[in-house]
């Protein structure tokens, strides 16, 4: 934006938190509803203050909260910079190893790796990798049927995308509590559970992805000494084209499926049950007929619980994107949860609704060549893991309500008890 629009914006938009901020997000859900509906009806991308230590009064950000607008900056990659699209200010150059993995790029890196992976992640892995969800459902529901009502989250919610992509990449059982662990501190460091003294948080991100790191570079040297019948061997092996993801890109790539393959399918399962307890009359019409509802219900599940709350991007040069004006730099955020209940979109935005039919929402980012690779993994894994899961335990519930993971990125549930 000029100079004079964002000082004007700035000055309107004065009293609006930092969108960004942890804090903001762990208000009470009525709060976020209503300040988004205020931003919405502005008819402009609010420019939001972020006050911190060492920048200008004046630094900040557009934050994009409505439908049209993430649309329309996802779909101009040559406008808008994907460079450090899950951070606030951009890497640190300690961290850039292990998360400047594709969805932090652009082409024509972005397009490369893409390229390479998705041999391995397209869709025609889903008759493979559903035998292999539909096996890991199973055991998952056998455990607890057999412990009894309890945690929901690490031996169920997390359990599923862990065992699914661990068992496709050949990595042992026994190291599924290590991947959980390690996601929870790099999701989570301002979260005292998982990193109680917040002046370590740093610290405790940048150890959790070295030891990630790690974990995969030590799996990458053993297939290339000792090839399997595994996505790690196929992701490492020089293809008939020359092409071949390195140690950096594997690792990056790993840690990527650790936090947006696995967190977000973890957190869409964990509110999947919260909201069919909320709301029993949709439950019921899933158990009624599984089938005919599955594929609306996961995609309302998908649009309400919004598993990445925001994505970031910097504008690369002067342009206009639907009648607003942005300079070279400028930090757009893209608000995923806003542009997800947007009214001139989704009628009745917050009722749930698993017979909803038109449901192109932006949960997997909208259309562009960022739109998330591994989408219909995770709409496999989740219908899988339900169709199971009421079959067995159709009374199944949540009980009490769920402590949310203190994060502005990730809209994740960190402890849930379910009954039955």
């Amino acid at each position: 934006m000029s100079t004079t629009e964002t000082a004007a914006n700035a000055s309107a938009t004065a009293g609006f938190p930092d969108l960004v901020d942890p804090s903001f997000w762990a208000r009470p859900h009525e709060e976020r509803r209503a300040l988004f509906e205020e931003l919405r009806r502005l008819g402009h991308p609010p420019f939001i203050q972020q006050r911190m230590p060492g920048v200008p009064a004046a630094f900040g950000y557009s934050a994009l909260v409505t439908y049209a607008d993430i649309a329309e900056v996802s779909r101009r990659p040559q406008d808008f910079s994907s460079a450090g699209a899950t951070t606030i200010v951009g890497l640190p150059p300690e961290l850039d190893e292990y998360y400047g993995s594709m969805i932090n790029m652009d082409n024509p890196e972005h397009s490369r790796l893409r390229r390479i992976v998705s041999r391995s992640f397209g869709r025609d892995m889903v008759p493979e990798f559903e035998a292999v969800a539909t096996r890991t459902a199973r055991r998952i529901i056998r455990e607890l049927v057999a412990r009894g009502p309890g945690d929901f989250i690490r031996p169920v919610a997390a359990e599923m995308p862990i065992a699914v992509l661990s068992d496709m990449m050949g990595i042992p059982e026994e190291d599924h509590d290590f991947l959980f662990d390690r996601s929870n501190t790099i999701v989570g460091p301002l979260d005292p559970d998982y990193v109680p003294d917040r002046a370590d948080s740093a610290r405790a991100v940048i150890e959790a992805s070295q030891e990630l790191g790690d974990y995969i570079a030590g799996l990458r040297r053993d297939r290339l000494a000792h090839p399997r019948d595994d996505l790690i061997t196929k992701l490492v092996q020089v293809r008939a084209d020359g092409e071949q993801l390195t140690r950096q890109e594997l690792v990056s790539f790993f840690i990527l499926l650790v936090i947006a393959g696995m967190e977000t399918t973890r957190n869409a399962i964990a509110h999947a049950l919260v909201l069919l307890t909320e709301h029993p009359e949709q439950k019921q019409l899933l158990l009624g007929d599984f089938d005919t509802y599955a594929k609306d219900a996961v995609e309302e599940i998908l649009r309400v619980c919004t598993p990445i709350n925001w994505m970031r991007r910097v504008a690369t040069r002067d342009c206009d994107m639907n009648g607003h004006r942005f300079r070279k730099g400028d930090r757009v955020f893209l608000f995923y949860w806003s542009g997800n209940r947007d009214e001139d979109v989704f009628p009745d935005p917050y009722r749930f609704d698993i017979t909803r039919q038109s449901n192109a929402h932006v949960t997997f980012g909208a259309v562009g060549p960022h739109i998330c690779l591994g989408a219909h993994l995770a709409r496999m894994e989740i219908t899988v893991l339900y169709r199971e899961l009421l079959a067995a335990l159709p009374q199944i519930r949540a009980e009490g309500e769920p402590r949310r993971l203190h994060s502005s990125f990730i809209e994740g549930i960190k402890k849930l008890h379910c009954a039955f």
